[in-house]
Formats: C-alpha cells, structure tokens, sequence
C-alpha cells in the first residue's frame, strides 16, 4: 500500500525565503494548537519551529532560546524565567537584538519590556499584562496552545522535495541512553558539570553538522555548526573567557589538534559521541574529563 500524504492549504503567505519567491502554508496531519497576535512570515514559522524544537528539551523548567535567521544564537535556564532570558541574551548579546524568543514559562510583563518590534516572542502563555504592552509596542507574539512536554508527538517527518525525488526522514528523536553514556577518563566530573553536559548535548540536537557548543551553568557561550574543524576554535573564541572550566558538546569525535584547542581554552569536560585512544591519552594527561555517548547527532544538512 503506498504512502500518501495530504495538505490542505490554509493561507498564501506574504513571501517566501525571499520577497521574490511567493509561498503557501499548508495544513498537515499533526500540527501543534497556537494562537499569533498577526500574521507569520515564512521566516517566522522555521525560527519559531527551530526554537520550540530545543525548548521542548526544557519543558520542565525556566528555559529560553534565541534563533536568528534559522540559527540558534543563545540557550540558557534560569532560576525564573526573566532569570533565564537574561542569561540566554548574554549567550550573545549583538544577534539577540532582533528574532525569535522562545521561553517556557508564562511571559511576564517585566520580560517583554526588554523586547523590540524585531522579536516574535513565543510562550505557553501570556499574562494581561504582558499582552498588552506586546500589543501596545506592535511586537508579534504567539501563544502555544499545545502543552511542551506533548510537543515532540508532533515531530513527525521531516519532507524535502527535490529533482532527484522527494525525500521523507524520521525526527531526531534520540535520547541519552545510560548504557552508552560512560566517563571514560581518569578525572571524574562533578555532578554539576554532568548536567553542564547533558544541557549542552541536548542542544547538538538542533544545530547542523560539526556542531559544537560550549556552556556552563546551563548558558551556551559558544555555539559553532557546519564549519568542520574550525568549528572548535570558533566556538572557543566566542566563549572567549567563558570557556574556562566550562563544557564542551561535540558531535563528532575529537581530533588530538581539537583536544589541545579544548585545553588551552581550559575547557574542563567533554563529551562527545566516542573517542580515540591518542585523544582520550592526551585527555587524561591534561586531567579533562571526558563523556562518551555512543550517539552521534551529526546532520549533513
């Protein structure tokens, strides 16, 4: 029996990825509960989609997530939510001037001051408050509706239509695995620098191939994607003085070269999706811990 899959058009949008492509937004068969405050253009719908992707990580706790065009620039958890956008802007503090906001929580008033007309803000909720001064400054918001821990049941597929045939993948759905998630150097982690790491792991979920990100205190620092080797030093040189004791997600397994980047940059964990013997000696000689996981979330695109 062969698969079929139906659209049904729900509106002509403004543009497409540029003003000169025209674009249809199409109703599928799992599609997520949510009310906008105005209409979303083609670029609102892949960052809000981008940013709910990662949030959805975190829908346990204050969490926020900044995207920029379709680029994930800032994650970070708070102990409140105005705690967690502060620290998440921080991330980088020059892309999060304008773009997505995705937060967790209910959206107080006190956390949308700090937004512009260039932000969509998105939340399970809004207080009167907020709603009204969203709408007073004419800055897009959108509520969802679909409670974030149901969020991933409607990862579904993922559908790209090219000349060659159109090609239809499964989500990424895969989770940490306590079999397969082993320290394997002599320096055993703190707890806190774990959970630093599995904060981090999470987050290479979402970012395309050669992704490293670095973080500490559940703030990302650094977040670097399709850059193959490089994407060590830019990540470390964006985290600049942050990268000290902080943690590093890769996925893909180190290099020698990449481990002694991670060492001058006095990064203080690892985790990655395996190792090497010379990589992980050269760990164990500079005393940086070091996680493997046994999943690579490595996307080539």
């Amino acid at each position: 029996m062969e698969d079929t899959i139906k659209l049904e058009v729900i509106k002509d949008l403004s543009a497409g990825a540029t003003i000169s492509q025209s674009a249809k937004l199409y109703r599928s068969h799992d599609m997520v509960d949510y009310r906008s405050s105005s209409e979303l253009t083609y670029s609102d719908i892949l960052n809000i989609t981008l940013a709910l992707n990662v949030a959805s990580e975190f829908y346990d706790v204050c969490a926020t997530v900044l995207v920029k065009n379709n680029t994930l620039t800032g994650v970070a958890l708070g102990s409140t939510m105005f705690d967690s956008f502060q620290k998440a802007v921080d991330c980088n503090p020059i892309d999060s001037i304008c773009g997505v906001v995705a937060i967790t929580k209910t959206a107080e008033v006190d956390l949308v001051r700090l937004l512009t007309s260039q932000h969509v803000i998105v939340a399970p909720d809004f207080s009167a408050d907020a709603e009204n001064y969203l709408d007073s400054k004419n800055i897009k918001y959108v509520k969802l509706n679909t409670p974030l821990n149901e969020y991933k049941n409607y990862l579904t597929e993922e559908i790209v239509v090219t000349p060659l045939g159109t090609v239809v993948q499964e989500k990424n759905k895969k989770e940490l695995d306590k079999d397969s998630f082993k320290v394997v150097s002599k320096i055993k982690p703190s707890v806190e620098q774990i959970e630093d790491a599995i904060f981090a792991w999470k987050i290479t979920k979402y970012i395309k191939s050669a992704g490293v990100v670095v973080a500490k205190d559940f703030k990302t620092s650094g977040i670097a994607q399709g850059l193959q080797t490089p994407a060590f030093e830019y990540a470390l040189d964006k985290s600049c003085e942050q990268a000290k004791e902080a943690v590093l997600a890769t996925d893909v397994p180190l290099t020698v070269h990449d481990l002694n980047v991670a060492v001058q940059n006095r990064i203080s964990l690892i985790i990655q999706p395996g190792v090497t013997p010379d990589v992980l000696k050269q760990a164990d000689k500079f005393e940086i811990a070091m996680i493997t996981t046994g999943i690579s979330n490595f996307s080539l695109i």
